[in-house]
This record gives structure tokens, C-alpha cells and sequence, in this order.
């Protein structure tokens, strides 16, 4: 019997009790969803696990969870289905099971990533290069040539959005989804950007206990938009390498470093806080064998930036060399192993919002 057999009953049995019972209609989302159903297909559930932002205010206030023999344990329940999802709508589907080991799985790609950068930098460059001080316009591809550089970040890049949007688009037709209107779009983006649903009624979510706090929520929108400031940075540095002609490295004042550090400074931020917090969280709720996948997605977030940050403050050095190949072995590892871990889930809870709102608006 797969997972999948063994989830979505229980899901749909707690569902079912929760509909009957109602006592935390206004807690999140997921409940005023629940209600607009009187039966849950495989979709619906599906949409409701990712709907669900792991908040765990039901958890804490529900008189059927254990030791009550009805033994009613949303969070961990829906935390199980939503990496059944991942891996259901995996694009390409045997790649499924690489969510099923994720931690070796990022371990695996990263090492490899992080030798296959630094193999390739020695062989087209020489071994000195890489302690070599090296500075100037273009210096950076006095260790890694232009088109290295080039191909690697496009090919594992273009592969992880495609593979992502591949998966969206399964996930979207398997969750009913029907029409997208741009106004329920625009709902889902304003709920996302601002992390409402980890915010509670105000007093925030249960982090760690049966107390209300606004850490987690204020660590992931760390996170999210250190992320973001990070890809606009290399987006622009983008733009200005091909449009104009202007070749990296840049100033300190310069768009593409003033976005890089802002957001690298908040990415680290973030991902340590969410770390910390996972560490101290009541065990109970979470579905914790699926733990080893936000470590390591929080951990190449973290190194990601680090290095990052590293490179930026010591490119006229000779470390800047060591750094340089660190750092992308780092960035392709991330590409790679963004459609196969946790980082889903963005994309996954993003589309249940985009449905929500639409059924919002239908009623």
C-alpha cells in the first residue's frame, strides 16, 4: 500500500469530522473551503492540504485531537498529503520519488554541482586561476569562461521553471481549477506577498507551542523576498551584460549589488530564523520524516546567499577565485533541485490560493 492510499483517507475522514463539526470555521482559509463541499474527491483534498499553511491553530483548539479516539491531527495529516502532491504531479513523473529522499537527494546534487564547477574551472582555466587575484571588468570570467557561465545557468534554469510549470499544470487540472481570472490572480499574489495566512487574526500563528507569535511569518517573508531581491538582481545584471554592454563586476552602488546584498542579507535572515523555529516546534502536528526536506532547502538557500555575500566582499582578493566557483556550484544545485523539493510548495500553495479566491468570488 503506497502513502498515498494510507493519506488521503485519513484526510478525507478528517475532513469529514471537521465539516460536521465546524469549531474553527474562522481560522484560515481552508475551513470556509472545507464548507463549500459536502464531498472531498482526491482534487479537493489535494487543494486543501496545500491551501493549508501549516499555522496549526486547529491543532491546539481541536477537542477530537489525540488523545481523543477520533485523534484528529490536521497539520501533520495535510503536511503528508501536500509532499504526495509534489510527487504526484512531478514532472518528469519518475522523478516523483525524489521527494521521498529529498535531504540525499540536494546532498547528492549540490556535491556533484559544487565538483563539477570547480573540475570545469581548473580544466579550461588552469589551476592557478582559481587563486590568482583577479581583477576589472570581467574578471569573474577569468575564472569561469562567459559561456560556461551562460550555459550552465540557462540549461538548469530553463529545465527547473519548466519542470515547475509542468507539475503547476498538472496539479492545476487534478485540483478541478477550471478558468483563470486575473483579478483571483491578483488575490492570490496580494495574500502571498504579505504571508496573510501566517499572520492569524492578528496575534499570528503557533510557531513553536500553543502561544501565538508572527516569527515564522515574518521569517518566511524574509525569506520569499530575499529570494525574489536575489533573482531581480541577477535578472538586471542580466540586462545590463547583454543590452548594454556593461560587464561585471559592479560597484557597490550599482542596481544588481544593492538588490544582491538586500536580498542576500534577508535570505540569510530568513532561513535561520525558519531553521531555529523548526528546531523548537512542538513535534506533534508536523509530519517530521518530511523534515529533512525543509533543512535542506533552507540550508542551500542559506549557502546560497552566504557565498554570495562572500563573493561580493572579497572579489579583489585571491579568494575570489575559490568563491566564485563555490558560489555557482551552489546556485546550479539550487536549479536543479528546485522542482524536486520543498520550493514546490510556492508554486503548489500559490495555485490554491488562485482557485480560493475564485470560489470566493462564485459565491
Amino acid at each position: 500500500m503506497s502513502a498515498t492510499d494510507t493519506v488521503l483517507p485519513e484526510a478525507r475522514r478528517a475532513m469529514e469530522i471537521c465539516n460536521a463539526c465546524r469549531y474553527c470555521e474562522g481560522y484560515c482559509p481552508v475551513f470556509p473551503a472545507m464548507e463549500r463541499r459536502r464531498v472531498f474527491a482526491d482534487g479537493d483534498l489535494g487543494h486543501l492540504a496545500n491551501l493549508c499553511h501549516n499555522c496549526k491553530g486547529c491543532w491546539h483548539a481541536c477537542q477530537y485531537a489525540p488523545p481523543h479516539e477520533f485523534g484528529i491531527n490536521l497539520p501533520r495529516t495535510f503536511a503528508e498529503l501536500r509532499v504526495e502532491t509534489y510527487a504526484q504531479h512531478a514532472w518528469p513523473g519518475a522523478l516523483g520519488r525524489l521527494f521521498e529522499r529529498n535531504g540525499l537527494w540536494v546532498s547528492l546534487a549540490t556535491a556533484l554541482s559544487l565538483g563539477a564547477v570547480m573540475l570545469l574551472s581548473i580544466l579550461l582555466t588552469g589551476p592557478g586561476v582559481l587563486t590568482g587575484v583577479h581583477t576589472g571588468e570581467g574578471s569573474f570570467y577569468a575564472v569561469i569562461p562567459y559561456w560556461v557561465m551562460v550555459t550552465l545557468g540557462s540549461v538548469t534554469f530553463g529545465y527547473a521553471v519548466l519542470a515547475m510549470a509542468m507539475g503547476a499544470r498538472s496539479y492545476w487540472k487534478a485540483s478541478g481549477g477550471g478558468r483563470v481570472r486575473l483579478g483571483d490572480v491578483r488575490a492570490a499574489l496580494g495574500a502571498a506577498a504579505t504571508a496573510r495566512h501566517l499572520g492569524g487574526a492578528g496575534e499570528g500563528c503557533n510557531d513553536v507551542d500553543d502561544r501565538f507569535a508572527q516569527g515564522r511569518r515574518h521569517y518566511h517573508l524574509a525569506t520569499m523576498w530575499g529570494f525574489l531581491l536575489c533573482f531581480a538582481a541577477t535578472s538586471v545584471a542580466t540586462l545590463m551584460d547583454h543590452l548594454l554592454g556593461w560587464i561585471a563586476p559592479y560597484s557597490w552602488y550599482s542596481l544588481p549589488v544593492v538588490l544582491g546584498t538586500v536580498g542576500g542579507v534577508g535570505l540569510m535572515i530568513g532561513t535561520a530564523g525558519l531553521f531555529a523555529i523548526k528546531l523548537r516546534t512542538d513535534p506533534e502536528p508536523d509530519a517530521r520524516r518530511h523534515f529533512g526536506m525543509d533543512y535542506a532547502l533552507l540550508a542551500l538557500l542559506h549557502l546560497t546567499a552566504l557565498t554570495g555575500l562572500a563573493l561580493l566582499f572579497w572579489r579583489h582578493t585571491s579568494a575570489m577565485g575559490g568563491l566564485l566557483a563555490i558560489h555557482l556550484g551552489f546556485v546550479l544545485a539550487l536549479f536543479l533541485t528546485l522542482p524536486y523539493g520543498k520550493f514546490v510548495h510556492g508554486v503548489y500553495r500559490l495555485l490554491a490560493l488562485v482557485r480560493d479566491a475564485g470560489e470566493r468570488r462564485a459565491e
